[in-house]
């Protein structure tokens, strides 16, 4: 139970998760469109996600569309003791292909229709994937209200957003998880991570195991891997949630064992003096 090492957070002050959690995007066809590759493989790694004690799955109805949604009811419903968090607001035309959609009558729909493959009654955590620049923000604010208003979902949250726009949007709702672009390479948000801290909002950065140039041989990335004899990915992401108590990263992957391989950074600690020091070559 590797992920239980990470420590825990409460999503909106209530839903109690173990910090490392897995993304499950990988989980679809190349291009984040499709069915897997390799279906058998990526069935067998969320079946396994609970039992590296991850407790906290980050999905979306735009990945595939709707196929990881899907492969996460067949391989886990009725996910006791599982927190399933979804996003809509990103529709696909093609594989890499991504569009923001934010009127207010499809962000409702696709809410309900997520409900609908996942299998639940509620959604525990349902984030707006986008805000779309093309529709007035308040618009899709006031849709994403109405979604909690009627039980369609508990707690909502925000993604690839500024400080300005999660204080926007606390205008209509409390904004129970903020999920932007972080990792040791790439820190654009820490405005936006110190604004979550301050105010007990669950940071979930994306793209969590990049490094950049860090991650070269010979690198100070690298000689604390060594020490650690851990690889360079795992040492950024035992950097990630050593950053700050609220961070809730998830890594993801289609394999078994690159879950296994994640999930065990929560057992890394890294001292002060390794965390500094990383920060500063970093920076």
């Amino acid at each position: 139970m590797t992920a239980e090492k990470s420590g825990t957070f409460r999503i909106g002050g209530e839903i109690e998760i173990n910090r490392l959690g897995f993304g499950a995007m990988r989980v679809t066809g190349p291009g984040i469109w499709g069915q897997p590759a390799d279906k058998v493989e990526a069935i067998r790694t969320l079946k396994a996600v609970p039992e590296q004690g991850i407790n906290f799955i980050d999905t979306a109805d735009s990945y595939g569309p709707n196929v990881s949604e899907e492969l996460i009811r067949e391989a886990l419903h009725p996910y006791p003791g599982l927190l399933v968090a979804t996003k809509a607001g990103l529709t696909r035309a093609g594989p890499d292909q991504w569009q923001p959609n934010g009127k207010p009558e499809y962000l409702r729909a696709q809410a309900h229709a997520s409900r609908e493959r996942l299998g639940v009654e509620q959604i525990g955590l349902w984030q707006l994937h986008r805000i779309d620049p093309r529709v007035p923000r308040d618009e899709q604010f006031s849709a994403v209200k109405s979604l909690i208003d009627e039980g369609v979902v508990k707690f909502v949250g925000l993604s690839e957003v500024s400080v300005e726009e999660i204080e926007a949007a606390r205008r209509f709702f409390p904004v129970a998880t903020v999920q932007n672009q972080y990792n040791l390479a790439d820190r654009r948000h820490e405005a936006v991570l110190d604004y979550c801290q301050e105010k007990n909002i669950g940071f979930i950065p994306w793209y969590p195991l990049a490094a950049g140039s860090l991650a070269r041989p010979g690198t100070v990335l690298d000689r604390i891997a060594q020490a650690h004899k851990a690889s360079p990915s795992q040492i950024a992401l035992a950097w990630v949630l050593k950053r700050s108590p609220v961070m809730l990263p998830i890594p993801g992957t289609s394999k078994v064992k690159h879950l296994i391989e994640n999930t065990a950074a929560a057992a890394i600690s890294l001292s002060d003096e390794d965390f500094k020091t990383l920060e500063r070559a970093a920076r």
